[in-house]
């Protein structure tokens, strides 16, 4: 587990939490979290604490960061948004923005040409409802505990419903 603790990408989002003066818990998982199921299942959580971080394009990109019991009704949100179109980002769009690889993209700590960089950002209403939540540090094995208020604060995000 110390080579994932060391992996890029999971050093970028533990500097960015400490940068932000927040004390979380990484947690190094031996399944993968690649999916909010797998990653409750290994952490012993409910589904709906998983904050799944989903990355849609405009062409810049949009992230959103849902509930693992919410799917993302896009044209629900193109409407509470006004954003015209949210096309699906690819593995290779993702990786250009935020420097991680589907399963393991964290909500913060993007790294888009050599510079930490914060999509315009969206948060889940639903991941209220819980007093912690589980976030991806950049690795499909790595995850961080935090909670909405710090969640919402780190990543710059605006609160929203994702389904109707």
């Amino acid at each position: 587990m110390s080579q994932v603790s060391e992996h890029a990408s999971v050093k970028r989002v533990k500097d960015y939490l400490a940068q932000n003066n927040l004390e979380v818990e990484i947690k190094h998982l031996t399944d993968t979290a690649r999916t909010a199921v797998d990653a409750a299942a290994a952490l012993g959580v409910e589904v709906g604490q998983i904050a799944s971080s989903i990355v849609f394009s405009i062409p810049e990109p949009i992230l959103i960061i849902t509930s693992g019991k919410h799917r993302v009704d896009t044209s629900f949100v193109e409407q509470i948004t006004r954003i015209p179109k949210l096309g699906r980002a690819d593995a290779d769009f993702v990786r250009t923005w935020s420097g991680f690889a589907i399963g393991g993209v964290s909500p913060v700590g993007w790294l888009n040409k050599n510079e930490i960089f914060q999509p315009k950002t969206f948060i889940d209403n639903a991941l209220a409802e819980y007093e912690e939540i589980w976030a991806a540090a950049g690795h499909t094995h790595v995850v961080f505990k935090t909670n909405f208020s710090d969640l919402m604060k780190i990543s710059k995000a605006k609160q929203i419903e994702v389904e109707k």
